[in-house]
């Protein structure tokens, strides 16, 4: 287990340095100038000036100064649009809100999705199963920035039952519910194929024969192993949820890293650009990583090494 993390851990910065070469990529051929102002023009002299304290007069440049100022110093830079702020700044403001509300829908959806799932399996062709699949298709089919103003006008504008903002319990709900509408379907979906294969296991019928209630049978023995396809989609889940969060969090009007990096697009703010997909990418893999070793306390017949790592 240790080696294979080891392994894994080993593995991060190479991953990295490719995301960071392929996003660099990007932000520099996109046209355009980061230090043009709708709102002002600057002289040449200014944009120069700028050019130097960014270490921006060529990619080349830039290239150089700013994977050196990240792990030397752990400074992703002064932000380009936000001139008064640095880009660390706003992760630490933003970040935690973006990740409070990902997490917080991720959780909705694994609880009303394996609940959903195992109704279904259990009750197969019923009023329950066919819920289900109603669940699965508008999730999967609907937006979650379609979803996000759909639960806007109707519950905040119209009813009036939730209010619009963040740092509340009732002000997390709209949005929450909204982000976790695809994940649940998807969990819902991989949940009832994984328990209705279980279900007609042999030690399935020999616990029933022992005098196992059908309830302690389902719920603690079944669901065990068919957690466990659910559980390897959680990994990707954890990071969608995170970075579609971004619509939504503009849709709600949420001070999390989702605005901050749309503007960041808008304006090719390139520090804020590189600092949020890096904090993001970084997040991906150490909850993949999580997720693998987790597979080692959920069955431990699944080995997650091989001998080659």
């Amino acid at each position: 287990m240790l080696r294979f993390i080891g392994f894994r851990l080993i593995q991060f910065p190479l991953i990295l340095a490719i995301i960071y070469l392929i996003t660099f990529t990007l932000v520099w051929v996109v046209p355009g100038d980061p230090f043009e102002r709708t709102d002002r023009k600057l002289s040449d002299e200014a944009k120069a000036a700028l050019r130097e304290k960014y270490h921006a007069q060529s990619w080349a440049s830039f290239l150089g100064h700013y994977p050196r100022m990240v792990l030397t110093q752990g400074d992703f830079g002064w932000s380009f649009a936000y001139t008064e702020w640095t880009v660390n700044d706003i992760l630490k403001s933003a970040l935690p809100v973006s990740v409070t509300l990902g997490l917080t829908a991720l959780t909705i959806a694994t609880y009303a999705g394996v609940t959903i799932g195992v109704l279904a399996a259990v009750r197969r062709g019923g009023v329950i199963d066919w819920l289900s699949l109603t669940i699965a298709l508008v999730g999967v089919s609907v937006p979650s920035f379609v979803m996000a103003t759909l639960l806007l006008v109707g519950f905040c504008v119209q009813l009036h039952w939730f209010p619009l903002g963040w740092g509340t319990l009732r002000e997390m709900v709209l949005p929450a519910v909204s982000l976790s509408l695809m994940p649940m379907a998807y969990i819902a979906r991989l949940t009832r194929v994984s328990m209705i294969d279980v279900l007609s296991s042999d030690y399935v019928r020999t616990a029933r024969a022992k005098g196992l209630s059908r309830s302690s049978v389902i719920w603690k023995h079944c669901l065990r192993n068919a957690f466990l396809p659910v559980f390897s989609y959680l990994g990707p889940a954890a990071a969608a949820a995170m970075t579609g969060s971004f619509v939504v969090e503009k849709v709600f009007n949420i001070p999390g890293l989702g605005q901050h990096f749309v503007n960041s697009v808008l304006n090719r703010d390139q520090t804020l650009i590189l600092g949020t997909v890096m904090i993001y990418s970084i997040l991906l893999m150490s909850l993949n990583l999580l997720v693998d070793v987790g597979y080692a306390f959920l069955d431990p017949r699944i080995e997650v090494g091989s001998k080659g790592d």
